[in-house]
């Protein structure tokens, strides 16, 4: 459903303007796509009588949500309890030895849908044979910074190119109506040599587009980059031009310290915190409190779902608060505005989009959800005075099933909670139809490589695993 004028009205309004202003009776004027008016709807509908007005009872309308850092799949519940390591050379990495197109596709449509679906308007997905991902985002309204998951290095040849990156940033960047993007991105720093990443610098300052690796996840990180460098993570990042690009942004930093955020905050660069999966695959408790307080900007994460294992943004709010007040042992800590924040202006803020997304403001586009407000997890509800309890509501007990409406560039995609785009019982069954044949070869290769592949292989003897 799409309209180039309505008024858009809900029960309360979040701007998460800098002010946090909400409106009670609040609604948004939208033309072509975009936010011409704040304000109450009775004023709006006075002063625009001829403007169409879609009410959405017992909701609050708040900008769409911003998933920092995902990645496409199907792999949910088949590689479980497993540390980061043994996930990653059992699992995930023999998954991309074996991967074909149309299976990355079929896992694109389906992790756009549920992300649209739970109120989420904006993926920043690291996956593989991305054409499929932004025919799915194209087609399902979504809003996408696709990042190509790239090894640029003998030993992950299996991985994404930079030469299919470049190509895909040379037919994607900016199509679908603005909505899809591209970055240039590296799985991590050790799956490219000197020239792939040197490559890869150069690559985001030729076409003027973000870079986004995973680094710091896990702890063993930190003595590879020692033996290789000398240095701690964040600073060879920055010796080798990484934070020179237009827009570099590190997904999960769980062992950056005070020295690095300081350095990150100075240059510039984000993180994507995901703190389901950091907790998941035990990689330790990020220190986003003092990133936040050092003006890092901090988006929220679902990670992919294989290490989540879903992409309910509403879930992962929750967890940011309570595993930053576990991490402190300060109850105040990452309060529900600020983690609101995170995922909505703050993360657009991380993906460079503040100046068009992550607030209901006039001039920025139309992403807009609402969350259902007569469920008992909402309930009591306080829209004003001296119970208000929204944004506490919002972050430790609301679900993505209880997304009403998401709206994207004006355009209803998600209505009463039904995908208006496609048909997700089709998306559903297609991932049924391939995913046997994805399991069944990875199966095969394992039982030839009992040990699974190899990681950070620069001294070992061959690059055929």
């Amino acid at each position: 459903m799409s309209a180039e004028s309505m008024i858009l009205a809900g029960d309360h309004l979040l701007t998460m303007d800098a002010r946090n202003r909400v409106l009670a009776g609040g609604a948004v004027l939208i033309e072509h796509g975009r936010i011409a008016g704040v304000g109450r709807l009775a004023d709006l509908a006075q002063t625009h009588p001829s403007v169409p007005v879609k009410k959405i009872v017992n909701s609050v309308l708040m900008p769409g949500l911003v998933n920092a850092h995902a990645h496409s799949g199907f792999l949910r519940g088949t590689a479980e309890h497993l540390p980061v390591w043994d996930w990653l050379t059992l699992h995930i990495n023999p998954m991309h030895r074996m991967l074909q197109a149309h299976e990355a596709e079929a896992a694109s449509w389906l992790c756009y849908a549920e992300s649209v679906l739970g109120g989420t308007t904006t993926v920043v997905d690291m996956w593989r044979f991305m054409d499929g991902s932004a025919r799915a985002a194209e087609a399902i309204g979504n809003r996408l910074v696709a990042v190509p998951y790239v090894g640029a290095h003998p030993d992950y040849g299996y991985f994404d190119t930079l030469d299919m990156n470049e190509a895909m940033i040379e037919t994607w960047h900016g199509k679908a109506g603005g909505r899809v993007n591209v970055w240039v991105g590296l799985e991590h720093l050790f799956y490219a040599d000197e020239a792939g990443q040197r490559r890869a610098v150069d690559m985001a300052k030729k076409h003027r587009t973000g870079f986004h690796t995973h680094c710091s996840e896990a702890e063993i990180e930190l003595a590879e980059f020692d033996r290789r460098y000398g240095k701690r993570p964040m600073f060879v990042l920055d010796d080798l031009g990484f934070f020179e690009t237009p827009r570099a942004m590190i997904a999960h930093g769980v062992w950056l310290d005070s020295a690095e955020i300081e350095l990150i905050a100075r240059r510039r660069v984000s993180v994507a915190h995901n703190p389901v999966s950091n907790m998941k695959l035990a990689s330790g408790i990020a220190r986003i409190g003092e990133m936040l307080a050092a003006g890092v900007p901090v988006g929220i994460g679902t990670d992919g779902e294989k290490e989540n294992n879903n992409f309910d943004m509403f879930e992962e709010m929750k967890v940011a608060s309570l595993l930053g007040k576990l991490k402190d042992l300060d109850a105040a800590a990452m309060d529900s505005w600020q983690v609101l924040r995170m995922a909505t202006i703050t993360g657009a803020r991380a993906i460079g989009l503040d100046h068009e997304i992550g607030s209901i403001e006039p001039g920025k586009r139309a992403d807009i959800i609402a969350v259902r407000t007569d469920t008992p997890r909402m309930t009591p509800v306080f829209g004003e005075g001296p119970y208000f309890n929204l944004q506490h509501n919002l972050v430790h007990a609301v679900r993505g099933g209880d997304v009403a409406m998401t709206m994207i560039d004006g355009r209803i995609v998600v209505d009463d909670g039904v995908l208006k785009t496609a048909d997700v019982n089709e998306i559903i069954a297609e991932i049924h139809m391939v995913a046997p044949g994805l399991f069944a070869r990875r199966a095969a290769w394992l039982a030839e490589h009992q040990s699974g592949t190899r990681q950070w292989t620069q001294e070992a003897e061959g690059s055929d695993r």
